[in-house]
């Protein structure tokens, strides 16, 4: 008989005795028809019932009949109790379906390797030091004449690969009135070819794309844009698009799988970076550099190579900036170059969200260890519920790895019920999260694809959770003993034992996830309740652009056309709002000194700026229409006190200085109180405001042209989005080589800087939720076990006088002792991991007693909720029905 028709009869087993039965018939039938007595017959064969099991043996495979078995009684076994099976495996689906979620953004994230040839090759090039805040970090920016040099160093033993940050940029495919966003990149033009990618459509870059400044604009679109914008059109080859002054021509269509290098990032349109305006810049990093490193090439002694080159060149970088001492060049060069694998790829947000996933991960683990303890104790209390038919199944013959097998069984029903849930949380629950990873102005876009990787983890975690959850249990289960189960002298004590065990460990996991939670919490409130210095309340902001410079008549003409409209309380105009990403530092000189090291930020605002932002105008005054640049200066108290000793600035001036030895003079004219000018999360910065409008440097006598700024609407209606349509249309009424590329609220901008923690805050509030849930079920669980269990030893009780707070005491006490227990098991964890967290936090003490006190008060809150009705119950136990019924 084939493999395969043994495997089918262990699943049509009705049908097969029923043929066995057949064949006995039809040989005592054949003996009759030959004239043998049918008595005599039935003796010849033996005994029926012994040749009936013979024949199934050899007609099917044995353990594989035997598990089919195991798996019918263990379903019913899970029917006759639907409602704690239901329990049980909601709890599992949770914690699974969390876990497998967590790893799909894990995954796809920091683990997945890029869609390209080996990507184990791949190594990012970065520099570690401290930064001119006094923070120590990695920076990953690069000037393109330093790569180039970093790529002759390498030639033969490396392919060094440049990659620009990705940006959201403004393209027409053909009127102004037409423009969209997109995400673009600068490539290196050897970049495809060195990443062995091929063409959907057209050609790639190549590196005779890439060899002059501006000369080949060539751009190449990823196949998820094209599919998404031109619907997969084959006529996008030779297409062309406008972006600032530039015509680009669509010259190919990238592969399927690829969408850049940047995890959380799809590109949309890749063009060469000498197409950049800071290819040729020293001064300007720009870009990430990537390294396909070479088999068998040691990675310290390029590393080293490429470390003295690239010291060399800002050594020699560093001689063009004015008036900076030897000490400071070298605290400014001693940034040793690393090189970190980067197979799957380099981005922001793998910086960003590496260690928040980690916890993020954590915390979900604590919770599916918590539902598999509860399940563990479910099936101790059903293990010694059929201690007696555990008994009658080893007096009959059975084995001990049969009965493991028979409660493994039953865990593993739970086990796949719950994963085949969670299966589904995961898959709604990943994509909702990489939702909530949205600045409005730059989204989180990850490829989540339910690949092997994701169904193998998922398969992986439930066997493990099989085994966590139900192997103690069939263990204890397989090891009764006959005679003394049959007598019901079983010590029930060490099952409480085992039970109250796993009721301390789900009481210290909770413990941590909720102290955690507490943390991101009070993280969250605190960076959404700093003050930043300005009010945000009824601010729009309008990115606007044009094709080429404009005058600044232009941009007061709009400016005014704009304060007339109805609705609007101030406008005024900036090079870019506070705190929407934009930064720009220099050194600064007062009085001729040397710079003192510290790195003040600039900004661009017009006459009535401080005003409509709402910031305090210490001393002197704001700007006026004649105001230009270089020339008059506002400068915050931050920088008052790193430059002037505190005193007051009005009346005095400082020095910008720039690369090659150029500087700009300023007067201060007025001193604006401290705001918050990049970041929520970094300490106030020296800040110095110069005029928008600037005079030409090749004509004092003539204002420069800007092609971009930003006008700053106050509106006097408390929703400014209501405006946002009407703003957007007058700007080009105003004047028509405008264009309004964003509108955002000032309130969105600050917002997109507490993303992480809103997640991590949300995320971890729920998750500390669901694991005091789930462990006020363990506990109330584990409790009415142990009423059930002593029902005779409370009525003996009871019957002798015992009164009603004292049997409370007696059922509760061993259960509380270890909720406390577990408790500070969980404070030591949660002190031990807070030093793997500190980074995601801000101004939190987790000594705080408040911190600690939350997750105390919380459980022991739960744990009374829970343990009332088991209490209940015992102080109404009737002792002379439950005497009589011994």
């Amino acid at each position: 008989m084939s493999l395969w028709s043994r495997i089918a009869n262990v699943f049509r087993a009705d049908r097969l005795s029923r043929e066995i039965d057949e064949e006995l018939q039809s040989h005592l039938a054949e003996a009759a028809e030959q004239g043998r007595d049918p008595a005599e017959a039935r003796r010849a064969l033996g005994s029926a019932l012994r040749l009936r099991e013979e024949s199934r043996d050899v007609r099917l495979i044995v353990w594989l009949d035997s598990l089919r078995a195991d798996a019918v009684f263990g379903w019913r076994q899970l029917m006759k109790n639907k409602l704690v099976s239901a329990a049980a495996i909601l709890s599992l689906a949770l914690g699974i379906g969390a876990c497998t979620s967590a790893f799909r953004l894990i995954d796809a994230l920091l683990f997945r390797p890029l869609p390209v040839t080996h990507p184990e090759q791949l190594y990012e090039l970065a520099r570690t030091g401290i930064d001119p805040e006094g923070r120590i970090g990695t920076f990953d920016g690069w000037a393109y004449p330093d790569f180039q040099q970093m790529r002759a160093a390498a030639r033969g033993e490396a392919e060094l690969i440049a990659i620009s940050y990705s940006q959201q940029t403004d393209i027409t495919y053909g009127s102004d009135q037409y423009m969209e966003k997109v995400y673009l990149q600068y490539v290196s033009g050897w970049m495809f070819s060195s990443f062995g990618l091929r063409p959907t459509l057209g050609r790639l870059l190549s590196e005779s794309d890439d060899l002059k400044p501006r000369a080949h604009p060539y751009a190449v679109l990823s196949y998820d844009y094209w599919k998404r914008r031109f619907g997969e059109d084959p006529k996008v080859i030779g297409r062309t698009f406008r972006m600032g002054n530039d015509l680009y021509e669509v010259v190919g269509v990238g592969p399927k799988r690829f969408t850049g290098t940047e995890p959380g990032t799809i590109i949309d349109i890749f063009v060469p970076t000498m197409m950049h305006p800071g290819a040729v810049r020293p001064d300007w990093t720009w870009m990430r550099t990537l390294a396909r490193v070479n088999p068998g090439v040691p990675l310290e002694l390029l590393r080293a190579r490429l470390d003295a080159t690239s010291r060399a060149f800002e050594e020699d970088r560093a001689k063009g900036f004015l008036g900076m001492t030897k000490k400071e060049i070298n605290e400014i060069l001693n940034h040793p170059l690393i090189m970190e694998p980067a197979a799957s790829g380099a981005s922001d947000m793998q910086s960003d969200y590496r260690t928040s996933l980690a916890a993020l991960g954590v915390l979900v683990a604590l919770v599916l260890l918590i539902a598999c303890a509860n399940v563990a104790n479910l099936m101790t209390a059903q293990a010694a519920a059929r201690a007696r038919e555990m008994a009658l199944r080893v007096s009959i013959g059975a084995g001990r790895w049969r009965l493991v097998r028979l409660v493994l069984v039953e865990s593993a029903w739970l086990a796949f019920l719950a994963a085949a849930l969670g299966g589904l949380f995961a898959w709604w629950s990943a994509p909702v999260v990489v939702g909530m990873i949205n600045p409005p102005d730059d989204p989180a876009r990850l490829v989540l694809p339910a690949d092997w990787r994701v169904v193998g983890f998922g398969l992986a975690l439930t066997v493990g959770v099989m085994l966590l959850f139900g192997l103690a249990p069939a263990l204890r289960a397989s090891a009764v003993q006959p005679v003394s189960a049959l007598k019901g002298g079983q010590d029930p004590h060490s099952r409480r034992r085992l039970m109250h065990a796993l009721i301390a460990v789900q009481t210290a996991f909770c413990f941590l996830v909720l102290f955690v939670a507490g943390l991101f919490v009070a993280t969250f409130q605190r960076l959404s309740n700093r003050p930043t210095g300005f009010s945000a309340d009824r601010l729009l902001t309008l990115d606007t652009v044009a094709r080429r410079p404009q005058a600044q008549v232009y941009w007061n003409q709009t400016l005014q056309h704009l304060r007339e409209l109805p609705g609007v309380e101030s406008v005024a105009l900036a090079n870019s709002p506070l705190m929407a990403g934009w930064s720009w530092n220099n050194s600064v000189s007062v009085a001729g000194a040397p710079p003192n090291g510290v790195l003040s930020y600039f900004m661009s605002v017009s006459p009535g700026w401080v005003e409509t932002m709402k910031i305090p105008l210490i001393a002197g005054r704001d700007f006026r229409p004649s105001d230009t640049y270089p020339g008059m200066a506002l400068v915050n108290q931050t920088f008052a006190k790193k430059y002037f000793n505190g005193d007051n600035p009005v009346g005095k001036s400082f020095d910008m200085l720039f690369y090659n030895g150029k500087s700009a003079h300023f007067e201060v004219v007025g001193l604006v109180g401290d705001v918050c000018y990049r970041d929520v999360h970094e300490a106030i910065l020296p800040q110095a405001y110069y005029p928008f409008q600037s005079r030409d440097s090749k004509n004092a006598l003539e204002l420069k042209g800007q092609d971009q700024g930003t006008f700053i609407v106050r509106t006097a209606g408390a929703n400014p989005l209501a405006m946002a349509s009407i703003l957007r249309r007058e700007v080009p009424r105003a004047w028509p080589e405008f264009r309004v590329s964003n509108i955002r609220t000032q309130i969105e901008i600050d917002q997109s800087h507490t993303v992480r923690e809103r997640l991590l805050a949300r995320l971890a509030f729920f998750f500390g939720v669901v694991a005091l849930l789930l462990a006020g079920v363990g506990l109330y669980g584990v409790l009415d076990y142990s009423v059930l269990q002593r029902r005779r030893e409370v009525a003996i009780r009871m019957a002798l006088g015992a009164r009603a707070g004292h049997i409370a005491r007696r059922v509760t006490a061993d259960v509380y002792s270890m909720v406390v227990a577990g408790a500070l098991a969980g404070l030591a964890l949660g002190f031990a991991s807070v030093r793997y967290i500190e980074s995601l936090l801000y101004q939190v003490r987790p000594t705080d007693p408040r911190m600690l006190a939350l997750p105390a008060l919380t459980i022991l809150a739960a744990a009374l909720v829970a343990g009332l009705p088991p209490v209940i119950r015992a102080v109404r136990i009737d002792p002379a029905a439950i005497l009589r019924a011994e």
